[in-house]
């Protein structure tokens, strides 16, 4: 697929971060984007200065995403691109000692069950939305192309930390339903792709204390440093660009194999 301007993309978590960067690079290739957020401050600003157009949206829910497709679709067009980078961090073991008692709790359902709702199911709703949508319009290339879909899963989803019960489950649910959706998808001419991005410079880390930061950096093999948000923007860009990338879910991490904390 040639990214013109005659395509319209949407990205989720497109206000900063990943999606920021992915939204900016998509924009600068000519394509018409379309920031799908929470945050409307930062998402209507980074859309003006794209020259894209912002929407609020909360992918955990049935009805947001619904508004938010029908507006960009009626503002840009029709989406020929989906790339998901909305989601949440969470940081809990699957017990904790209570100072008081000395006993073990369990890991509560309700911030696991949240972090699942927006990083899997809201990824799943996300697609299940553009690919109904693409399937109705023609092909753009010799191959048949309709669209493609890209996710953000995490190398946590195989290299799990300690206290990532929640997010390794999320992530690995995003990997894991990949290339079946791929496989569904193939006849109707829609690739799909997942990035697994490992230790990034986005604002979760930037909020960090600089020691933090230089120890993560120090960490990954080469190049040992936290990777750039314009470096995953440039491999989505590549996975909209190369017809033959598909079902696959790449590690974009220097080689970084996560040790248990």
């Amino acid at each position: 697929m040639q990214l013109t301007k005659d395509l319209t993309a949407i990205v989720t978590g497109g206000a900063s971060g990943l999606g920021g960067a992915t939204a900016e690079a998509l924009a600068a290739r000519g394509v018409k984007v379309a920031i799908f957020d929470l945050n409307e401050q930062a998402g209507a600003a980074h859309a003006a200065k794209i020259g894209g157009r912002f929407y609020t949206c909360d992918v955990s829910s049935e009805a947001s995403i619904d508004t938010a497709f029908a507006a960009a679709r009626r503002d840009l067009g029709p989406e020929r691109i989906l790339v998901n980078c909305a989601g949440i961090g969470t940081s809990k073991r699957i017990t904790k000692r209570n100072k008081e008692t000395g006993a073990f709790e369990p890991h509560d359902l309700a911030s696991f069950a949240r972090t699942i709702q927006i990083n899997l199911v809201g990824t799943f709703l996300m697609i299940s939305r553009a690919a109904a949508g693409m399937q109705a319009l023609s092909p753009i290339t010799d191959d048949g192309e309709r669209g493609v879909i890209i996710n953000t899963a995490s190398v946590a989803a195989t290299d799990g930390q300690i206290g990532q019960v929640a997010y390794a489950a999320s992530k690995g649910g995003v990997l894991g339903m990949t290339l079946p959706i791929a496989r569904d998808l193939a006849q109707s001419g829609i690739r799909v792709c997942t990035i697994m991005p490992g230790l990034f410079n986005t604002p979760m880390v930037a909020s960090l204390p600089d020691d933090a930061k230089r120890s993560l950096a120090a960490s990954v093999p080469f190049p040992a440093r936290l990777g750039a948000p314009a470096e995953y923007a440039s491999l989505a860009c590549h996975i909209c660009e190369n017809s033959m990338l598909n079902g696959e879910s790449i590690r974009l991490d220097g080689a970084i194999r996560m040790a248990p904390r």
